[in-house]
């Protein structure tokens, strides 16, 4: 374990605790991160680095180079956007923006990386360059690809890009990855059912009931993933809203009917059979009680799969910061989505879950409105970003 370099990076985490809650009382959603991409930039050109603004709307990348001789460079990728959650922490930093809440501890990750820019500017002890790369938008509003759209890696050229994500109830100072896929591919889906609806008392007879049809459905697709998807492969298929009728006048059978939910998967083909057998079941059993479906499948990021290579050399940075026996190098794939799937596409790179303790509001789950990112993890995530650096650009610890 480095005590020394953690101890040094205590010393900086009032100053970014006040950071990070300072960008957590003012949460702003994906694209627009107008606030909190411009006190970014700021405090990236007050720790004296090379900073570019405006990638992908809202993107921010400061450059640095070590004092070392080398070429090689890497970038390193942090999050800024916030979701639409009324926040429930009581805390006296709470969310100042009704509706909007930092409840995945993007806050943190940003505050992490500022802290790796500002001790690595005052310590550049390392050949090559490092990018740190702040994005938009990566709540399913499309960050990554806008910054890839605008050729991020062109104009910032890597040879390896890495992130790093918040786990609540891992235990504080711990890590975990793997090799190969590690998110899943994050789709969307919904059906309009399409009936002539009509008297539920008097003439049900008389009418093409499209509640039928869309009980039908909702069982029916729990046999995609438990007899389409081969049983050494992983899916998920749930539903997560509906909308028909009237409560306001329940004797009426509605004509309409819509269903929607939520689609993960790892491999292309099996995402390709989720997208098919949705639509397949939909009008198939549409047909069969003489109502017609209108299904859409929408594709949102793709499935994270990390490099071995890569991965390899973040588990070595994370074992030379904390121990090799508080990283799980092996860790189970997880069915959460993540934009940065798309940056592990156009360039080798890996992707790190950090520990931010139990206990208190830091064990609650990401994405719920009592959620708050623990800032007693800031010094492990800047030590983790350190490390990398150490790692990739052969300086000395």
């Amino acid at each position: 374990m480095d005590e020394t370099l953690l101890s040094t990076l205590r010393g900086m985490q009032p100053e970014l605790a006040a950071i990070r809650q300072d960008i957590h009382a003012h949460p702003e959603i994906g694209m627009e991160e107008e606030r909190t991409s411009a006190l970014v930039a700021a405090k990236l050109r007050e720790y004296g680095l090379q900073v570019e603004e405006g990638i992908g709307k809202y993107g921010v990348v400061a450059t640095l180079k070590g004092r070392l001789p080398g070429q090689r460079a890497i970038g390193l990728r942090a999050d800024m956007d916030a979701l639409l959650i009324n926040e429930a922490t009581g805390l006296p930093y709470a969310s100042t923006h009704g509706g909007k809440m930092h409840a995945c501890g993007h806050d943190g990750h940003t505050t992490m990386l500022l802290g790796a820019a500002k001790y690595l500017a005052q310590n550049p002890d390392f050949g090559g360059t490092v990018h740190f790369i702040f994005q938009p938008a990566e709540e399913g509003r499309g960050g990554a690809v806008a910054m890839l759209k605008d050729k991020l890696f062109e104009r910032f050229p890597v040879d390896a890009v890495y992130g790093l994500h918040n786990e609540p109830g891992m235990p504080l100072g711990l890590f975990s990855t793997r090799p190969g896929p590690a998110m899943a591919a994050s789709d969307r889906w919904e059906v309009t059912f399409r009936g002539t609806g009509g008297h539920g008392g008097a003439t049900p007879h008389l009418s093409t009931d499209v509640t039928i049809v869309l009980a039908q459905f909702v069982m029916a697709l729990q046999t995609v993933v438990s007899r389409n998807v081969a049983a050494v492969d992983s899916a998920v298929i749930s539903v997560g809203a509906i909308e028909g009728g009237s409560f306001g006048s329940t004797n009426v059978m509605p004509s309409v009917m819509r269903i929607g939910g939520t689609a993960r998967s790892y491999v292309p083909a099996v995402r390709d059979l989720l997208e098919r057998r949705i639509a397949e079941l939909a009008h198939g059993i549409a047909a069969n009680f003489g109502c017609t479906a209108e299904p859409e499948y929408h594709r949102g990021t793709t499935a994270l799969v990390n490099h071995a290579e890569q991965t390899s050399i973040a588990v070595a940075a994370a074992g030379a910061l904390v121990g090799d026996g508080k990283v799980d190098s092996n860790a189970p794939p997880t069915t959460g989505g993540e934009d940065f799937a798309f940056m592990l596409e156009a360039r080798p790179g890996a992707f790190m879950f950090m520990g931010q303790g139990a206990g208190g509001a830091t064990s609650e789950g990401l994405h719920t409105p009592t959620y708050n990112f623990n800032d007693d993890a800031i010094p492990f995530g800047i030590g983790y970003w350190v490390s990398l650096v150490r790692q990739e650009m052969g300086a000395a610890a």
